[in-house]
């Protein structure tokens, strides 16, 4: 236990001086929000890395590829491929064009303040719904570490990031969130190559590929559950819990109470709600009929994350922070390699979840595979050193992801809202503002945080890279390439696919998305196969009939002019 503990406070440790190091470079407005705009490609990749690989990521992708099967490797996929959009549409142009936040564009690119009021709504409602998951990935984490109650670990998580962004800002993050890049790649692969070589390669090839389904090994197996607990009994099967002998009929539901469950040599595990009862060879099909195996909710999936991608507030502030065009797509072709090599190994985590933590599937809690594997794999000092690596990166994952969007958080409110961002104001005034934003707006996503631990994190996080898609996708990919856009169709088309995703999600959660059947399912949990397009939709059709915008030249060379030319019309001196 204290090999992990101490892994982890060196992380903080590192993390805090990091960032308090930072300070030191905060002496401009410019410092503040975009790092004065002169960071290097390969400094800012590892930062941009660093804050995208959340803790749907480090956690989340290897718990739902053990909880459903390999179709949950298509979230890596989209995640990854986002920056190729990215790279393709938005990148180069909206470095050129200069503003320090998003809400910033919206106003300068169709000069409407009504319009940069809903991109602040837009921006805190898409960082809102993506710490939750962070915030979440942390209290499972610091319990498993520290044996401490799931709040606990929320609680700690928030007060560090919320210390060194508001110490720091843009500058110090950047340097903390590459640090932490490098901490959370080599604590994922480093032991996942170091169990295969101990293992001898994946263990439990019928498990994992065959007809056999999930089963307590020779020496039986023994789950320890601190709540009440849901199962479902795949097969009749005669168990322990606390001592007293249980008999449960094939496909029949009992809740278990606080205890200790065994399970007899070979028997099949049961699952908790929600997990499908698999063999290897359906865990190992890359679509399925129905659930979130089916080519409708995988082809919405793809849609959010790839178009999402381009609409999340804490990633595109970061290419505010490169010296120009050319190096914000030098930047995000960097961030598609880095990114390459860490999705290598939470599918280690998942097979290997599959075969020797099968126990996880009794108490649903397949999101802590990535911290369990290692000790329960090599029982010992090696497992618990490898253990010990993989809770600093998770935690390294949580602060960056964290801070990233806990600074688009502040800069928006501070910049955009609290003063509107005009001239006149000092940085001492800016700088108190930023903490002050920094320091509340961490509040509300730890509060709700507390109350979804039964959500996946890959879910939670699919939320709002559908709510992202739906929104400032539209915006950034029409406001960039078409001139026709007006600030009223934008705004239309805003509200639209706002209203549409959070409706939609909204609804799968009162009715249960998973326990309908058919399209309605997949819809409910993941809806940008219907918002995007609507939003889209919406933002073409109410440009078309509102009046044509003036003349936009300035800003359509601003956006695609090659730099040189002098002809940027928002990087203007504004400190």
């Amino acid at each position: 236990m204290i090999i992990p503990i101490l892994a982890v406070a060196l992380v903080t440790l590192a993390t805090v001086g990091i960032g308090a190091w930072g300070v030191r470079f905060a002496r401009s407005t410019s410092d503040l929000y975009v790092a004065s705009r002169a960071m290097s490609p390969w400094w800012n990749a590892a930062a941009v890395s660093g804050e995208y690989l959340s803790a749907a990521s480090f956690l989340g992708i290897a718990g739902l590829e053990m909880q459903i099967g390999v179709p949950a490797l298509w979230q890596a996929v989209g995640f990854a491929a986002g920056y190729l959009a990215l790279l393709l549409f938005v990148a180069a142009p909206l470095r050129r064009f200069g503003s320090y936040t998003l809400p910033d564009f919206a106003e300068g690119r169709l000069a409407s303040r009504r319009l940069r009021n809903l991109a602040v709504a837009a921006v805190l409602g898409i960082d809102t719904f993506y710490l939750i998951p962070q915030l979440k990935g942390a209290g499972i984490a610091f319990s498993e570490v520290a044996n401490a109650p799931y709040a606990v670990g929320i609680v700690v998580v928030a007060i560090v990031v919320t210390l060194y962004v508001a110490l720091g800002g843009m500058r110090g993050v950047t340097y903390v969130q590459a640090f932490q890049f490098w901490v959370k790649t080599v604590a994922i692969a480093l032991p996942a190559i170091v169990l295969l070589v101990y293992l001898g390669g994946l263990p439990g090839r019928a498990t994992i590929f065959g007809d056999e389904v999930p089963r307590a090994p020779a020496h039986g197996l023994v789950v320890a559950l601190d709540h009440r607990q849901s199962v479902r009994f795949p097969v009749d099967t005669t168990f322990e819990l606390s001592g007293r002998e249980i008999h449960a009929r094939a496909g029949e539901s009992l809740v278990l109470s606080p205890g200790r469950i065994a399970l007899p040599p070979g028997a099949v595990v049961p699952v908790t709600p929600g997990t499908p009862w698999q063999t290897g060879r359906d865990w190992a099909r890359p679509l399925r009929s129905q659930g979130e195996g089916a080519p409708l909710f995988i082809y919405s999936l793809l849609l959010a994350t790839f178009l999402g991608t381009m609409g999340l507030p804490h990633i595109l502030i970061r290419f505010y922070t490169n010296p120009d065009g050319p190096a914000a797509r030098a930047t995000t072709v960097r961030v598609l390699a880095l990114l390459a090599l860490f999705y290598l190994f939470p599918p280690v985590y998942g097979a290997l979840g599959r075969a020797l933590a099968p126990g996880l599937y009794m108490t649903g809690q397949t999101d802590t595979v990535v911290l369990r594997l290692p000790i329960l794999a090599w029982p010992g000092v090696g497992g618990h050193v490898l253990g010990a690596m993989t809770a600093a990166g998770a935690f390294a994952a949580f602060m960056s992801t964290s801070s990233g969007l806990l600074i688009s958080i502040a800069g928006t409110v501070s910049y955009d809202v609290w003063g509107r961002g005009r001239r006149g104001v000092g940085l001492s005034v800016r700088r108190r503002r930023f903490r002050i934003v920094a320091m509340a707006g961490m509040a509300l996503p730890a509060v709700v945080a507390l109350a979804v631990r039964s959500v996946d994190i890959s879910i939670l996080v699919g939320w709002a890279f559908a709510l992202a898609a739906s929104t400032f996708c539209p915006l950034f990919v029409l406001g960039i390439w078409w001139p026709r856009l007006t600030s009223r169709g934008a705004a239309i088309g805003i509200v639209v696919g706002g209203v549409v995703a959070i409706g939609m999600i909204t609804a799968g959660v009162v009715l249960g998305a998973q326990s309908l059947s058919g399209p309605l399912d997949s819809l409910l949990t993941q809806p940008a196969i219907v918002s995007v397009p609507l939003a889209f939709a919406a933002m073409i059709v109410g440009s078309l009939l509102t009046v044509p915008p003036a003349d936009l030249g300035p800003q359509m060379l601003a956006l695609h002019a090659p730099e040189g030319l002098g002809l940027e019309v928002l990087d203007r001196a504004r400190a």
